[in-house]
C-alpha cells in the first residue's frame, strides 16, 4: 500500500502533441525505448515491488454460478459454489426488451408514495421506475421532459464560461425521439420500462449520426460512425431516448471531465465540485 503522494514525471499533453505521442509509442522499436525510460524516470518497477495489496486474491468468482453444479462440482468446491436464490441468469442474445422485462422481475416492489410526498427533499433524484409511473399514469410525458432537458443543456452551454454537459448535442432529434415516445404512450404500446428514458452517451461510444471524438479534436476524422454501437443500439430498441454525446477527459486518461478541447462540464447543481 502507497500512503503517500509520488511525484510522476510525465509529459502533460492534449491536442496534435498527443496525438504524435501516442503515434511514437506505438511503433515497435521506439515506443518501447520511451516506455522503458519514463518506467525508469518513475521508479515503475520498485513501486510495484514494494507496493503491499491487503485484500488476500481471488482464484475464483466472488459470486456463485448460476445454475445447478453436479455432486463433484460441489464436493470440490465446497457449499459456496451452490447457486444464489433471487438471481436471474439473462442470455446475451435474448431480446434487449425481454433481458430488461427480467432483471425487473429482479427488484424490489416499486411503491410511489414513498418516493414523491409532502416530507420529500426538495431535490429529489428521479429513478428510472419513477420516470416510467409518471409516463404510464400521464402525470409527464417525454415530451414535457425532453423540453426541460434541452433548457438546462443550452442554459449551461451559454453560461460564461460554457459548461458542456453534451458536446454533441442536437435538440430536435431529441424532439422526434421525445415525440415518438409520447405517442407510444398514447397508444398504450410502449416498448418497455426504459421506454422515455433520457440517456447520454459518453463520446468514446458510437451513437449514430453524431461522431466518436474521445474527447479530442481529431479521432473522429480517422473513423466515421456509420451505426449504433451494439449496447447503444439495445437502449434504442428498448425506447431509450440518446439526447447526446457527453463530455469526457481526452482519451479517458483522467476521471474529472476537465477537457482543454471542449471545456469542463463540472456539476450542474455543484460547479465547484468535479463530475
Amino acid at each position: 500500500m502507497i500512503d503517500r503522494l509520488i511525484r510522476i514525471a510525465a509529459p502533460h499533453l492534449t491536442g496534435l502533441a498527443l496525438r504524435l505521442f501516442v503515434w511514437l509509442i506505438e511503433a515497435p522499436l521506439i515506443g518501447s525505448i520511451i516506455l522503458s525510460v519514463m518506467k525508469k524516470q518513475n521508479n515503475f518497477t520498485q513501486l510495484l515491488r514494494n507496493t503491499v495489496i491487503p485484500e488476500n486474491p481471488m482464484f475464483r468468482p466472488e459470486y456463485p454460478p448460476q445454475g445447478k453444479p453436479s455432486k463433484r462440482v460441489l464436493l470440490r468446491h465446497n457449499w459456496r459454489l451452490a447457486p444464489e436464490t433471487g438471481v436471474a441468469v439473462l442470455d446475451e442474445y435474448e431480446e434487449p426488451v425481454l433481458r430488461v422485462e427480467k432483471a425487473l422481475g429482479c427488484l424490489c416492489s416499486y411503491d410511489p408514495s414513498q418516493r414523491c410526498h409532502e416530507d420529500s427533499p426538495p431535490f429529489l433524484y428521479w429513478t428510472i421506475r419513477d420516470f416510467a409511473h409518471a409516463y404510464r399514469n400521464k402525470l409527464a410525458t417525454p415530451s414535457t421532459v425532453a423540453e426541460h432537458i434541452i433548457a438546462i443543456v443550452e442554459e449551461y452551454n451559454n453560461k460564461k464560461p460554457p459548461m458542456p454537459l453534451l458536446i454533441l448535442f442536437n435538440a430536435e432529434e431529441v424532439r422526434k425521439q421525445a415525440a415518438a415516445s409520447t405517442q407510444r404512450f398514447e397508444e398504450g404500446k410502449s416498448i418497455s420500462i426504459l421506454d422515455g428514458i433520457f440517456v447520454a452517451i459518453k463520446d468514446d461510444i458510437d451513437c449514430y449520426p453524431y461522431p466518436s471524438k474521445s474527447g479530442t479534436s481529431w479521432l473522429h476524422n480517422t473513423r466515421e460512425v456509420k451505426k449504433d454501437a451494439v449496447c447503444v443500439s439495445r437502449l434504442r430498441s428498448c425506447g431509450v431516448i440518446l439526447i447526446g454525446k457527453a463530455n469526457m477527459h481526452e482519451l479517458g486518461m483522467g476521471t474529472t471531465g476537465n477537457n482543454p478541447i471542449h471545456g469542463y462540464g463540472g456539476l450542474s447543481y455543484c460547479p465547484s465540485s468535479s463530475t
